[in-house]
């Protein structure tokens, strides 16, 4: 061999031909502080117990009931405020991406 770099795997190759093909589009890369890193980690963190705490209330709820339209009353609520909150911590992380904190 003419040189002696060392093989690359896919992956890095996949990785070099994306951020060539990003590069010719015009596409901006953007590296985050070590400031918007902590809060996006934040964000993740308080979404996840939020999450958590609903889900043990949620089958606490359950244990009570024992009417199915109940229940899937129950169920529904649940899963609009997993998403509800999902929702919100995707916008946080997408606001703080942008720079806007």
């Amino acid at each position: 061999m003419a040189e002696d770099k060392p093989l690359k795997s896919a992956l890095e190759l996949a990785m070099e031909r994306l951020r060539k093909k990003d590069e010719d589009a015009g596409v901006e890369t953007k590296t985050l502080t070590a400031g918007q890193k902590a809060a996006i980690a934040e964000a993740r963190n308080f979404c996840e117990a939020k999450i958590a705490e609903r889900e043990v209330l949620h089958h606490s709820k359950l244990r009570r009931v024992f009417d199915p339209a109940e229940r899937e009353t129950l169920d529904q609520e649940y899963r609009r405020d997993r998403e509800r909150l999902t929702s919100e911590r995707d916008a946080k992380i997408e606001k703080i991406w942008r720079g806007d904190t």
